[in-house]
């Protein structure tokens, strides 16, 4: 039985890999520091399993992150914690670059200090995962994907914080030898996702029938990846990536925001209808957009494709009726999660 020791393992995408990996056989130890977006409820399936062992902490604690090493002399370290939503970074940049770039550095010495204790064997299968994200490479145009290759130019708080943990990570693997892999992903979707993310807000807010509120003139893309197909790229990229490469996960499934939007009032009213008869469609209002909002991002994800035999296996239709669907079968997860740090307000606004 494999052990790995995963970071922000109570997150959105984070908990779906735990969940997935401890239903393969896969021994976890979680580290989290169960900040606004952490939630064991997420995990709360794992309760009492031996495969799953739960430590509430911070990347940055490097004695806890050292001794929690020592203890489990885990075979890889995949790491999901930081601090990820853009808003968020708007009005507070520094927490961002807290967590994700002194954390992420923090958590880089204590791996290359563990990985250079070990003998040969495990030392040459030890594995660095590093989850990052597409936003680093900034803006497309109307045509064209990003590739692995592509420069990057960050345009928010939080992208910066992001593309300076993927250089961190680059130069721990070219300057010490640690042996990294990288994966940068488009949007995800689908269940335990926090619930100010566009799909999960636009589902909250429909459901109560309040408005639904829309950046700009809605026409800005996104590649929305499933989040179970997420989980399983990293895993191909753990078990089977080159060292020293990066990997970009596409969900092949570019949308209009607005069109994202219009789709979950669809689906809602076929479920769902309000009371008073209405189309949710007729919810929607445009707001001022976020600043430095990015116009469009796309994934080529054909070097995952070639080299590991990766694809997608969800698509957007299928992928956001199941998300639709399991939101209205958990609002209790909902509710609990809306604990009044967080009520569904706009955030991001302070440019």
């Amino acid at each position: 039985m494999p052990t790995w020791l995963v970071t922000g393992g109570a997150g959105f995408i984070g908990g779906n890999f735990v969940l997935e990996a401890v239903a393969a056989g896969v021994r976890i130890v979680n580290l989290d520091a169960l900040t606004y977006a952490g939630n064991l409820d997420t995990l709360s399936a794992l309760d009492g399993q031996s495969g799953h062992r739960f430590v509430k902490g911070d990347i940055g604690d490097r004695a806890l992150v050292a001794a929690l090493l020592v203890e489990h002399e885990p075979d890889a370290i995949v790491n999901f914690a930081a601090e990820s939503h853009v808003d968020r970074s708007i009005d507070g940049p520094a927490a961002f670059v807290q967590t994700n770039v002194v954390g992420t550095l923090s958590l880089l010495e204590c791996a290359r200090d563990y990985w250079k204790s070990r003998g040969d064997g495990a030392r040459d299968a030890f594995r660095f995962l590093h989850v990052s994200t597409d936003e680093v490479y900034g803006s497309l145009g109307d045509t064209g994907k990003f590739v692995e290759t592509t420069p990057y130019a960050p345009n928010s708080p939080y992208s910066a914080s992001k593309a300076a943990s993927d250089h961190l990570v680059r130069a721990f693997h070219h300057t010490y030898g640690l042996p990294t892999l990288t994966t940068n992903c488009s949007n995800n979707y689908g269940p335990y996702q926090f619930p100010e993310k566009l799909i999960p807000l636009i589902v909250a807010k429909a459901l109560a029938g309040e408005t639904l509120p829309v950046y700009g003139d809605g026409r800005n893309v996104r590649d929305w990846l499933y989040v179970g197909d997420h989980c399983s790229a990293i895993r191909a990229v753990l078990e089977r990536g080159r060292v020293g490469e990066v990997y970009n996960v596409g969900g092949d499934a570019e949308r209009e925001n607005i069109v994202v939007v219009k789709t979950i009032c669809a689906l809602l009213d076929a479920r769902r209808p309000l009371a008073d008869g209405r189309a949710r469609e007729s919810l929607i209002a445009f707001v001022k957009d976020r600043p430095g909002h990015d116009r469009r991002y796309a994934i080529d994800a054909s070097k995952l494709k070639n080299e590991l035999g990766w694809s997608p296996s969800v698509t957007f239709e299928e992928g956001i009726a199941r998300t639709v669907d399991w939101y209205l079968d958990h609002q209790d997860w909902v509710k609990r999660v809306l604990d009044g740090s967080y009520r569904l307000e706009r955030i991001g606004g302070a440019a």
